[in-house]
């Protein structure tokens, strides 16, 4: 019989109370235990950013933590962002900006984005491209990715709605 570890925490706001086995990684206890599968894996190394979630306001490589170091904590996923419509802006741009390819690494770039985004600041095209390192994507050249986060980021400080085709391709 294998050994389990009881855990407690909250995932995108719901208290949630498993066993898990001690190995168990974040990134499978969500995705095969919570089925809440926009937490991808693709090299479960921590290097290519698929896995990203917030802990306790962190991003997170998913992949790289036990499902048991997450007990108390607050778990943020792709899922609970889109749920509550805080990343719905970005989306928009990603999509009018295309910037989405084969979106594979799309949630954690989304769970990237949004955690630059949420220091309020209007960072600067370096800071985004250093914030974006820790994502790995094999289909665009991330410009896309770096110009819609940026005008969305503008749009923020302006307190505007979610961007315009024009404005997001200019």
């Amino acid at each position: 019989m294998s050994e389990t570890v009881d855990i407690n925490l909250s995932v995108n706001g719901v208290a949630v109370a498993r066993s898990v086995a001690p190995r168990d990684t974040l990134a499978d206890f969500l995705r095969q235990t919570l089925e809440l599968t926009g937490t991808h894996t693709g090299c479960e190394m921590g290097v290519c950013g698929a896995c990203l979630v917030l802990v306790d306001g962190r991003v997170v490589h998913s992949c790289l933590m036990f499902a048991v170091q997450a007990d108390g904590a607050v778990v943020e996923t792709i899922e609970g962002l889109s749920e509550r419509g805080t990343i719905t802006d970005i989306q928009d741009a990603f999509h009018q900006r295309n910037a989405l390819q084969c979106g594979f690494c799309t949630p954690g770039v989304l769970m990237t984005a949004h955690s630059v985004l949420s220091q309020g600041a209007i960072p600067s095209r370096e800071d985004i491209r250093d914030a974006l390192s820790g994502n790995y994507c094999r289909c665009t050249g991330y410009e896309a990715i770096v110009d819609a986060i940026e005008t969305v980021a503008r749009r923020r400080a302006a307190g505007v709605g979610a961007a315009t085709t024009e404005e997001v391709s200019a």
